[in-house]
This record gives C-alpha cells, structure tokens and sequence, in this order.
C-alpha cells in the first residue's frame, strides 16, 4: 500500500493508458443509453508534474511533455482537451488521471465508481471530485470491486484495472478480478493495464488471459525500448475484454503515431486478439 502514482504521473504507459481510455469512454457514448466507469486503482485523480513527487522522477517529461502540443491525430484531441483544459495558460503543469479523465469526458447521465485503498490518496481524490454528484468514491480493496459493484444498474460498464504490480500475484490477480467481473455481467469492458518487464512472466499472463473465459480479448502493446531488459519499463500493455467497434481501428492509427514520438532507444507496437470472437 505504499505505491504513489504521483512518481510515474504522464509518463509514456499513462499517455498509452489514458489515450485509450479517453477513445474508449467516446465509443460508449456515441450510443445515448448511461454506463457505469469502475477505476478499481483510481489513485489521486489530478497530479502536479511539478511536484515534489513527479519532479523527483520527471518521468512525464519523456510522456506528456513529447506530445501535448504537437499537430495531434484526431482521435487524440479528447484526450489532449482534457490535458490543456488543466493548463489553460499553456504551461504543462497540471496531469488528469484516470479518474479526472473520466470524470470529464463522461455524460450527465454516466456514472463513477472510484477505488482507492491508500488512505492519503483517497483523501486527495476525494477532494478532487468533490462536487460531481456522479461520482462515488470507494476505500476499499481494489480486487474487490468487481464483485462489490457489478452488475451496475445502467446495464453497461466500463471497468478499469490498473494495479501497481509491485507484488508477485497482481498478474494473477488481475486474471480473477476479469473473471469475476466477466461472470457478474458479461458484457463489462474490461481494461487491465501492465508493464513490460520481464518476457516469461508475461507469458505466463497471456496464458492466463487466454483461459479467462472472457468472450473476446484485445491486446494492445506500447514499446519504448525493446522488450528485453527486466529490471526497466520497456513499454506497456492494455488487454480490453468487450471493446466497443472500431476500437481496433482506432488504436491501429493511434498506436504507431504513439510509437514514433514516445521512443526512448527504440519504438514499437502490437496489435491482435488473445481472445477472439467465437
């Protein structure tokens, strides 16, 4: 429980994360009907890169700090909305994170459950969302959500899974969490965030994965470095059960665009299913 996001807040993986969150959360809403957005590991929900945490690694300034006024795809102008709406004077200084993000691009008619365990960082994202009668915000423990709060009542949700993984079981964990929420209401999109670190364990997560039971899975995978150095962030993932149509199309446009301008010593992408439809 002594994990802070704030050290790693718009670095490359959140850029990955929160563009696909931010394109996922807009093909919900081209239909008019609510759903429901789950953040099992919401962390603080607003970061300040200049910080004393997020100054102390400055990872955000290989992350954010490379795109957000670059001539951007138009798929990324959601996103980047939300980033520049923080920072109205033009200085980057202020980073949503995914609750913040949710919490602005979702609907009257949507609804937030926010989960963190981390007492001061509860605190915090309270504070922060603090006026939106949409939002809920939950202490408790982050595997636990999917069996305390689906089904949700609007029939769709959007959860997202996205752990620390500083401990040994969070891949496995992340496998039963799916499972979970996959048996409480199938048609959940799901979106569980990983590092790429180490090549055979994250084998053994896509084995996982692909027993899960979940009616289609996409990979997404986002590479700043090539993938074979297990004591550093090579790159991330995002495996989504249920994506919404045309979110395959979108992150293939999305993805190399990312790719080129986030590389370190070497970019690169994946794209394909672990689970396809049957």
């Amino acid at each position: 429980m002594n994990y802070r996001h704030a050290f790693h807040a718009g670095n490359h993986a959140d850029v990955f994360k929160h563009l696909t969150l931010s394109r996922l959360i807009g093909l919900l809403s081209r239909k008019e009907a609510p759903f429901a957005y789950l953040d099992s590991h919401a962390g603080v929900g607003l970061y300040d890169l200049k910080g004393d945490q997020a100054s102390r690694t400055d990872e955000w300034r290989e992350g954010i700090e490379r795109l957000w006024q670059l001539e951007a795809p138009a798929l990324a102008k959601d996103y980047l909305r939300v980033i520049r709406s923080l920072n109205p004077d033009g200085q980057l200084r202020y980073y949503p994170g995914s609750p913040e993000l949710a919490r602005q691009l979702t609907r009257e008619q949507d609804r937030l459950h926010l989960n963190e365990k981390h007492p001061e960082d509860g605190e915090l994202l309270k504070d922060n969302m603090r006026g939106d009668r949409r939002v809920a915000v939950h202490a408790g423990e982050g595997w636990h959500i999917p069996r305390a709060l689906l089904p949700v009542s609007e029939k769709r949700g959007l959860l997202l899974i996205d752990p620390p993984f500083e401990q040994a079981d969070e891949a496995q964990r992340c496998v039963q969490a799916l499972q979970e929420a996959i048996g409480r209401m199938r048609q959940t999109v799901v979106v569980i965030w990983y590092p790429i670190k180490d090549l055979r364990q994250l084998r053994q997560f896509y084995r996982g994965l692909q027993g899960s039971g979940a009616p289609k899975l996409l990979r997404a995978e986002l590479y700043v470095h090539p993938a074979d150095e297990a004591q550093r962030l090579n790159g991330s993932g995002l495996v989504i059960a249920n994506p919404p149509w045309g979110l395959e199309e979108e992150l293939r446009q999305l993805l190399p665009w990312l790719a080129a301008n986030l590389a370190q010593s070497q970019g690169d992408w994946r794209l394909d299913w672990l689970i396809e439809e049957a």
